[in-house]
């Protein structure tokens, strides 16, 4: 009788579900099911990294650009806690993920072995699945059950495999279960649809903040704005969701935000939540009416006490909106708030289009947005280099991915590698601060080794700008931000890619162009300015606490760095 390891039997499924690829290292407690992996290399691509959190951080990247299941792979103990980070950023962005973890072997389960950890525990928080197989016949079952629920909760499936389960053998077709998840259509109540329709209406000056759930509907947001006259304002994972410099898009609201969109959302007689979980409540009015659109019921309200809720796909629900209510014929509100982000855009590009010495972010924007494809994926580390991205790059239909709300830093250079591996045939570019890339920058040699030619931009201040900037403006003198320096063109050369090092405007962007033409991985390190990333609006507290720090910097340093002071006052007053 015709007899399969249960690890060749796994490996089939993950084919059969559409996975191609497999982020991990291998060790003593996955070496039989890397063995089977091995066999499985044509279809079922084994890709070895450095180290774990950025074999999990990669997974969530490629589950957020794809909508596919990203999988990793670790090893027991020491391996299985270096996931951790990655699997949170998938949860926190509700990426689907599986996670296959090692365990010790079956029969040293609760004796304290080498490695052993008690992992169920430890992933509960986590995990929408979390099991450990008792045996190898439960495995295709349980394989089958942990993408499905990845699936069906947008989340982070653990499945806990003791080692020795891989190598036995089933004499029979194994599992009672298929690979396949039918998604579910839900759609809004009448009454529901009945009371959105009158609000909008009603409504004179409605505000439309769309997330990551309106990525697959971009014609339906625009025609439903320019039908209601209303401006987008993006969160932060949306960004790219429509074109940055379209008429109707105000950018990001919050700290990384723009001032326009900011007033707008403040001045709303009506708030429109399509597709988002935005975090950040202090940016939001404190008593307008809201409706909310989003496919998953349980997260209506759960950001804003809003007025009607509508569970459904955001590109349904939005078409249908547009068919229901009425064309408003009125555009003061709208045009008010064009004619501000016109002039947000302008003082902007006048920032950008600056050609001088020390080289301050904007410039970098603005080299990279001349040089960049029209379809290419970039992956911003979390940072100063979150707002520069998010504030001075604007992409047209470039795809756009980071660390949402859990927003770890170190996530620049993982995002790239899948990105690549999602779309081998579109440019993949990191975007990373000095501090983020040097968290994960030893993945840089997964890029190499794999031929991934990744280019990856280091802003390089040698120091935690971010960090420095969040001091100040809670008052406190500096302390723990300076990194010393490095020269991360040469470590990019050490690991057998490329690097191009920048310390004048001159050589900016002719840098980029080199590295862009070169087929390898390219690491290109820019030396720049210290530069406050002031948001979009600054608050009197900000700005009392911040002279309170500039006070204590003068006497403990006696120097003081000051922001661009006319910006500052500008978003003061506003």
């Amino acid at each position: 009788m015709f007899e399969r390891r249960t690890g060749a039997v796994l490996a089939d499924q993950l084919v059969d579900w559409g996975v191609d690829h497999i982020y991990g290292i291998p060790g003593d407690s996955v070496n039989e099911f890397i063995s089977d992996l091995h066999r499985k290399e044509e279809e079922l691509k084994f890709i070895q990294v450095r180290h774990e959190e950025a074999g999990a951080l990669a997974a969530a990247a490629y589950a957020k650009l794809t909508g596919k299941l990203g999988v990793c792979l670790s090893i027991a103990g020491p391996g299985a806690v270096h996931l951790m980070n990655g699997l949170y950023d998938a949860r926190e962005d509700n990426a689907p993920v599986l996670a296959i973890v090692g365990q010790v072997k079956s029969h040293e389960l609760g004796t304290g072995a080498f490695q052993e950890v008690k992992l169920e525990q430890m992933f509960e928080d986590v995990a929408v699945f979390n099991e450990r197989a008792e045996s190898f016949e439960q495995l295709p079952d349980l394989m089958n059950q942990a993408i499905r629920e990845a699936y069906a909760n947008s989340g982070v499936s653990v499945l806990v495999v003791p080692d020795d389960l891989f190598a036995q053998k089933h004499s029979e077709k194994p599992g009672k279960t298929s690979a396949n998840y039918a998604k579910p259509r839900i759609s809004p109540a009448k009454q529901d649809l009945q009371e959105a329709i009158k609000l909008i209406n009603n409504a004179k000056k409605p505000v439309i903040l769309a997330g990551r759930g309106t990525k697959h509907a971009r014609a339906e947001l625009i025609t439903f704005a320019e039908h209601i006259k209303s401006p987008i304002i993006l969160s932060l994972l949306a960004k790219g969701v429509i074109p940055d410099m379209h008429s109707y898009n105000l950018g990001q609201n919050g700290q990384i935000g723009t001032t326009p969109s900011y007033e707008a959302v403040q001045e709303a007689d009506l708030l429109l939540l399509a597709g988002t979980t935005f975090p950040y409540r202090a940016f939001l009015p404190e008593d307008v009416p809201a409706i909310q659109i989003d496919i998953e019921p349980s997260k209506i309200g759960s950001i804003y006490p809003i007025q009607v809720g509508l569970p459904g796909d955001t590109k349904d629900v939005l078409t249908e909106l547009t068919a229901t209510t009425e064309a408003k014929q009125e555009t003061d509100f709208i045009e008010k708030y064009q004619g501000k982000m016109k002039e947000w855009h302008t003082q902007l590009h006048t920032q950008k289009k600056r050609e001088e010495s020390p080289i301050q972010p904007p410039q970098i924007m603005y080299a990279l947005e001349k040089n960049m494809d029209k379809d290419a994926v970039i992956s911003s580390d979390v940072g100063n280099v979150t707002v520069w991205t998010t504030r001075y790059l604007p992409l047209t239909h470039q795809e756009f991915v980071v660390s949402g709300r859990l927003a770890t830093m170190g996530c620049g250079l993982p995002g790239a590698i899948a990105a690549k591996m999602a779309y081998p045939d579109k440019q993949a570019i990191a975007i990373c601060g000095d501090g983020g890339f040097s968290m994960n920058m030893q993945d840089f040699v997964t890029a190499v080794k794999y031929d991934l030619p990744v280019k990856v931009i280091v802003l390089n201040n040698s120091q935690l700008g971010l960090i420095k900037f969040e001091q100040a403006t809670i008052g406190s003198s500096n302390y723990g931000i300076d990194m010393g320096e490095m020269n991360f063109a040469k470590f990019g050369e050490s690991c057998g890619g490329e690097g191009y090092r920048v310390e004048k405007f001159e050589d900016l962007e002719t840098s980029i162009k080199q590295a862009f033409l070169s087929d390898k991985p390219a690491v290109i390190d820019i030396v720049i300015e210290d530069l406050a990333p002031l948001p979009g609006k600054i608050s009197y507290q900000q700005a009392v606490k911040y002279t309170e720090y500039l006070i204590k910097e003068f006497f403990s340093s006696g120097k003081i760095e000051l922001p661009n002071m006319k910006e500052s006052v500008k978003r003061l007053l506003k």
